[in-house]
């Protein structure tokens, strides 16, 4: 045998596992996915039934799911432009060499993305309660507060949660763009500034175009994350007060798991999910012009 053939082989061994993976865990149920989304699937029989397009035909007509599609949407293009905002200005600022402590603060705003989200979501929710310490300081201060809770009114219970998810985030996303920015080369900008360039015009025409790759990454990731919220949902409204922070992740799980023989219609949901985030993705790749 060909040393060049012994390698392909050697290298189709290695990359077995992973192929695996995919094909179990990610092709199949993505597959099966599909399918169920046009049968009426009896979980305890285990029976399908064929019924065409009924589901998704049910899916515009459902006012709790187009609650869940809006409140997702606003949850989406609200969040990510803060977060994406947030954490790179704050990778400009520790990207600086003259910034003192940029470990201590590196390692600060990165905590909270690798701390438990069911914990932090626990904890916002104290925070976040009729006698929590946000509503005892802004009565300190005078200041106007929700008098039920910040997640028992209609009007504040998905901003709280968009505010703590971007507190969360930014962290992880500064990290990535500190990562991209540091691969860029200080003679670019030791050129900038001998020709006179400003900050501003550093930052413009050199930081961002060299980073557009990061850039597209963590839109893309904090896209997919953001239409995919459930865990703070689950923990700290169930969807509530009045399908107020409803969202299609938690609508698939109630539709799946809480409502009987439900299976299909959950499907459809989620497979109008994974459309949306196809559409989207291919979208922000055609916006920043990056190869893929």
């Amino acid at each position: 045998m060909k040393l060049q053939d012994r390698n392909k082989y050697f290298m189709f061994v290695l990359l077995l596992p992973w192929i695996i993976t995919f094909l179990v865990f990610w092709l199949y149920p993505l597959i099966h996915a599909f399918w169920l989304s046009f049968t009426d699937y009896k979980t305890l029989t285990n029976q399908a039934v064929f019924v065409g397009i009924k589901n998704y035909k049910k899916l515009f007509n459902d006012d709790v799911f187009l609650i869940a599609l809006k409140n997702t949407a606003l949850f989406t293009f609200i969040t990510v432009p803060i977060t994406t905002a947030i954490s790179l200005f704050l990778a400009v600022l520790l990207n600086n060499k003259f910034v003192r402590f940029k470990e201590f603060f590196r390692a600060s705003y990165f905590l909270p993305s690798v701390t438990s989200m069911v914990v932090i979501s626990l904890i916002f929710t104290i925070l976040y309660s009729k006698s929590g310490y946000i509503n005892f300081i802004l009565s300190i201060l005078g200041m106007p507060f929700p008098e039920k809770g910040w997640l028992m009114e209609t009007s504040t219970a998905l901003p709280a949660i968009m505010a703590m998810d971007i507190w969360l985030s930014v962290g992880y996303y500064m990290i990535l763009f500190l990562a991209g920015m540091q691969t860029i080369s200080d003679d670019l900008y030791n050129y900038a500034k001998t020709a006179g360039a400003s900050a501003w015009q550093e930052f413009w025409m050199i930081t961002i175009p060299l980073i557009k790759p990061t850039m597209l990454f963590v839109l893309v990731m904090n896209v997919i994350k953001s239409f995919q919220v459930f865990i703070e949902i689950y923990v700290m409204t169930k969807g509530g007060p009045l399908n107020s922070t409803t969202t299609l992740v938690y609508e698939v799980f109630v539709n799946a798991f809480e409502k009987g023989d439900m299976m299909g219609y959950a499907s459809a949901i989620a497979v109008v999910l994974f459309i949306i985030l196809i559409i989207i993705s291919l979208i922000q790749m055609k916006l920043l012009k990056t190869e893929y």
